[in-house]
């Protein structure tokens, strides 16, 4: 219900916009400051997240005169919970953030809202998330980009023994996880063994270097994040394992985007879960101001399976991820 309550939303927004003109300058004008606070670049898919807020707040200040977007990244909880009181002092009207880790985040997201502050959520979400600590949340579907691959995997290899790099120990990544397990219900699937892999690639080139030592034969690997997945395929070529059927990534990287669009046996498929959702949730905090169109809910974007029949409409070379 959320989704469709949404979609009514943005059709909402679509006519406003189209109607702007009638609102007169003083309206474009009007003084509004959004503080966007992300995890600092620290691999592939957040430096697509900091490319594209960095890109969509350009953007949205040149359509609104009034309109002033400072971008805060931050190394981790600690140092984001200190750039969220900053932004704060600052006397910012919203806050759109993608915490790092949204438990330990929670109090200084509280604070905004509290203060009377807009607050639209990305991605990652704290164990309670409803409109007591946001009004907007912005994500992928995480349940189905975990449930996607595993039905990938159930149908293409039914009886495959898998080995399973999860991400932080977040609830995410249990989404994940759990549609995931969801998805190769049924089916004679094994999973073998799960470890974290901190979504770095070096990190699962570890855990993959373990996984090959300990079993003899593995068919397949899933991995919940596209970064992963390049320590993953390092991992196997130099242990020279030629057992291991493919990998299943998640994402969307432009890399392995490539990989699925070149028939890549080794990268057969992809699962889309974009960084481009943070210019997303950017632009409706934008339009909750200046658009005259209340926003709130949940906006959940697709998983959709990538395949070289499809890879070609995902690819986006000048992207950074």
């Amino acid at each position: 219900m959320h989704r469709r309550t949404f979609g009514l939303g943005v059709a909402g927004l679509a006519a406003s916009v189209a109607a702007a003109p009638s609102l007169g300058l003083a309206q474009e004008a009007k003084k509004v400051t959004i503080g966007v606070s992300i995890p600092a670049a620290d691999h592939g898919w957040t430096a697509g997240v900091v490319f594209h807020a960095e890109r969509v707040a350009k953007l949205l200040m040149a359509e609104h005169k009034g309109l002033t977007i400072i971008v805060k990244t931050s190394a981790d909880p600690a140092s984001q919970a200190n750039a969220v009181q900053d932004l704060a002092v600052q006397g910012i009207d919203a806050l759109v953030i993608l915490p790092s880790d949204p438990d330990q985040l929670v109090t200084a997201i509280q604070q905004v809202k509290d203060d009377g502050k807009f607050v639209a959520l990305v991605d990652r979400a704290p164990s309670v998330n409803d409109n007591t600590i946001r009004n907007l949340y912005v994500a992928g579907n995480n349940p189905a980009l975990g449930e996607v691959a595993g039905k990938y995997i159930a149908e293409k290899t039914p009886e495959a023994q898998v080995v399973v790099i999860r991400g932080l120990p977040i609830p995410i990544d249990q989404q994940r996880q759990d549609g995931f397990d969801k998805g190769i219900a049924g089916s004679k699937v094994k999973v073998l063994e799960r470890q974290y892999g901190n979504w770095s690639r070096d990190d699962a080139f570890k855990v993959m270097q373990d996984f090959l030592t300990k079993h003899q034969k593995i068919d397949v690997v899933w991995c919940q994040d596209d970064d992963m997945a390049v320590g993953v395929l390092e991992a196997i070529e130099q242990a020279k394992r030629t057992d291991i059927q493919y990998v299943v990534g998640g994402a969307g990287s432009k890399d392995m985007i490539k990989r699925v669009m070149d028939g890549d046996k080794m990268m057969p498929v992809d699962v889309l879960y974009p960084p481009a959702m943070v210019a997303t949730a950017m632009q409706l905090t934008a339009a909750n101001f200046y658009d005259q169109v209340p926003v709130s809910g949940n906006y959940i974007l697709d998983a959709t399976l990538v395949t070289k029949e499809n890879a070609q409409n995902f690819y986006f070379a000048d992207s950074p991820f």
